[in-house]
């Protein structure tokens, strides 16, 4: 277990002690502090019995603590007086000149600093849902203003055997003109623009990637790219583009006989 979540029990037990301590000594400023320690050792320690609490809540409780307790201190004129004198006596009294440079000109500056870079630094969080590699297409789509039904699609290309090498050639050219910058020149999604984007385009060679989708499926997310993925399979940073903008339907078909082929598969049939 992480050991801050140890940590953060004993800052809850100091900041008990010194509210305590402060409540005994009369002290309203150091027994507010000592009571905002507490709740946020506790908040913190959360994980030890139950979920860790979401950042936000965690500040949500600090500043209705910070705002309630100051307007619990604040509501008698002589609590509010005593709440005010270490304040003062540490901006104003010539005995505290250490104390105040150390507070005012080091501590306070530094605290903003780090909350500043706190909320300046990049995250890289992983995604609050899963994402899905290969999300379930729809059960039709358009190409061109066409609609198509993508349960009953096939390669019509596929009928005539006696073709298939000229599909693979003309497949070959589709892929090197459109797909080889990203996939990769030997199908291993390792093109010259992959590390640009995360995830990283598929490769095709294997048997856990092509091999396991049927063609039409494969038909579908070229023709729509980017545009088409659904919202399971948010977040992305594709740039598959929507090539049914540039290509026919059987430019399409013979890309697909190219990979499948290039990669020693064959379409995946149900």
């Amino acid at each position: 277990m992480n050991i801050m979540q140890y940590i953060f029990p004993a800052i809850g037990v100091f900041g008990i002690a010194v509210a305590v301590f402060a409540a005994v000594r009369k002290s309203p400023f150091f027994n507010f502090i000592g009571i905002l320690i507490a709740i946020y050792g506790g908040l913190m320690s959360m994980p030890l019995i139950m979920p860790p609490l979401p950042a936000m809540i965690i500040h949500m409780y600090m500043a209705t603590a910070f705002l309630t307790f100051l307007i619990y201190f604040s509501i008698s004129d002589e609590t509010w007086k005593a709440f005010l004198r270490p304040i003062r006596a540490v901006l104003a009294d010539e005995d505290k000149k250490v104390m105040r440079v150390a507070i005012v000109y080091i501590f306070v500056p530094l605290l903003a600093a780090y909350i500043a870079y706190a909320g300046a630094k990049p995250a890289f969080a992983p995604p609050v849902t899963p994402r899905e590699t290969h999300p379930e297409p729809p059960m039709q789509m358009t190409f061109k203003g066409q609609t198509i039904n993508i349960l009953k699609l096939q390669n019509p290309l596929r009928e005539n055997a006696a073709q298939l090498n000229k599909y693979t050639e003309d497949g070959k050219k589709v892929y090197f003109q459109n797909c080889f910058f990203c996939h990769g020149a030997d199908l291993s999604g390792k093109g010259v623009f992959a590390k640009a984007f995360n995830p990283p385009p598929p490769p095709f060679m294997g048997t856990d990637t092509i091999a396991q989708l049927p063609e039409s499926y494969v038909f579908w997310r070229v023709s729509k790219g980017w545009a088409g993925l659904p919202s399971g399979s948010h977040p992305w940073d594709s740039a598959m583009p929507q090539f049914e903008n540039w290509l026919d339907q059987n430019s399409i078909w013979d890309v697909s006989i190219y990979i499948y082929s290039a990669t020693g598969n064959k379409p995946r049939t149900f």
